[in-house]
């Protein structure tokens, strides 16, 4: 079977089956990070990648390809509610690109590891016959031993997003900035059952949230927040918008919005609707598929 029948899901799940772990890892693949012990520490690892023609084109300013290539990960950290440590970084690169283009690129390596204070401790170097090709693996760690994963919503909790969504495309997704210090903040004060970052769209991630859960969701499309000038359809389908998608307890909604207000009065926080046992199992179209 080809992988655009199977579709990325599909692909995933099964090739997860595969991997070999041992009872040092807490949490395999699946999730946004995984979580192995290190010691007597709870440890976030994330790789991840980006592809000139897929998640960049070739006139883009190589500053922010860096920016976008380490954010990434460092927002999937942050959708466990972790911190940003160390970063290695695998470059594939044609012989005949300019120098000054890979000097660029690393600037904007190095100005997103400043910003969220994260070490770039190597990586490797490797010709490519093809689009250039960018990979950054990433350490983190967690507060007291608390992660939050997409799995641990339950029935009842209310739905949030950060930000607006929609229309990464005009050049945000080149220079977002992960919720690091939202997701932290979150975590040290409220019983966030659930949460993850929005990559692939809300129509795909949402989905693969309640489904983690075992659970469907029920919401309301006409609270779901949009970038100014842009549709439904741009909020739900987009991708690339790396704000937060959490699930807390009826009980802390009220608290968590004003609070809210108080600490990020810049930054949006939408309810858009519940996770509930017989809701909405999907949407009639997805967000990015890798092999769709």
């Amino acid at each position: 079977m080809k992988l655009n029948e199977l579709g990325e899901d599909a692909v995933v799940g099964r090739l997860i089956k595969l991997l070999r772990v041992d009872n040092r890892v807490k949490l395999r693949a699946g999730d946004d990070c995984a979580v192995v012990r290190n010691a007597d520490k709870l440890q976030l690892l994330k790789s991840d990648c980006i592809i000139e023609g897929v998640h960049f084109l070739p006139d883009a300013n190589p500053k922010d390809v860096g920016w976008k290539a380490l954010c990434r990960s460092i927002s999937d950290i942050a959708a466990m509610g972790g911190k940003p440590l160390d970063a290695l970084v695998t470059v594939a690169l044609p012989r005949e690109l300019e120098f000054d283009w890979v000097k660029q690129l690393y600037l904007g390596l190095r100005k997103a590891a400043h910003e969220f204070g994260v070490n770039l401790v190597g990586g490797e170097t490797a010709k490519s016959p093809g689009p250039i090709f960018i990979s950054v693996s990433l350490t983190g760690d967690v507060i007291d031993g608390k992660y939050v994963t997409r799995a641990g919503g339950k029935d009842g909790d209310w739905l949030f997003v950060t930000g607006s969504l929609g229309g990464a495309f005009n050049g945000r997704h080149l220079r977002f900035h992960p919720r690091v210090e939202h997701a932290r903040w979150l975590v040290e004060g409220y019983p966030i059952h659930a949460m993850m970052d929005l990559s692939d769209g809300l129509a795909s991630d949402l989905p693969r949230m309640a489904a983690a859960g075992g659970l469907g969701f029920d919401i309301d499309l006409g609270s779901i927040p949009r970038t100014p000038w842009f549709r439904l359809e741009n909020a739900l389908y987009d991708g690339e918008d790396y704000e937060l998608l959490f699930a807390v307890p009826d009980s802390a909604k009220a608290c968590l919005e004003g609070a809210w207000k108080e600490k990020f009065p810049s930054l949006r926080l939408t309810a858009i609707g519940k996770l509930v046992k017989a809701g909405q199992r999907k949407f009639a179209a997805k967000g990015y598929d890798h092999f769709a």
